[in-house]
């Protein structure tokens, strides 16, 4: 238990590859996602991975009917607060679930998403 024992764009390559990964603090046990460089809570870096199952429930949510250009194509698509049941929280892009079925406490599972500019990205869909 060193430094981060997974950067940023390893956890987005990893989620493109289907595995979701938090880091768990050696120090205080505080998860986190996406990866950080010290721990929220104590500040330590003493980090070692920890892999998620990927299910939650949407915790909040909004539906974008006009996205920067590299998005504009997928309009409208939404994105939501999903909370994970390991207790941690992540943004992600809702997939597969039409808008009007969305709801606040809808159970959803990770799913692997590359956005339209080709950059992984987080997705989730029906659980």
């Amino acid at each position: 238990m060193t430094e981060p024992a997974i950067t940023v764009r390893a956890f987005f390559e990893r989620a493109r590859a289907g595995q979701l990964v938090a880091i768990r603090c050696g120090s205080c046990g505080e998860l986190a996602i996406p990866p950080k460089e010290l721990c929220p809570k104590c500040h330590a870096r003493a980090w070692r991975e920890e892999p998620l199952a990927g299910n939650g429930t949407i915790a909040s949510y909004t539906v974008i009917r006009v996205a920067p250009r590299a998005h504009a194509a997928g309009v409208p698509y939404a994105v939501a607060v999903v909370a994970l049941k390991e207790g941690v929280s992540l943004l992600g892009r809702i997939v597969d679930i039409p808008l009007e079925s969305l709801a606040v406490g809808m159970p959803v599972r990770f799913r692997p998403f590359v956005a339209p500019d080709q950059q992984p990205s987080i997705g989730f869909g029906p659980a």
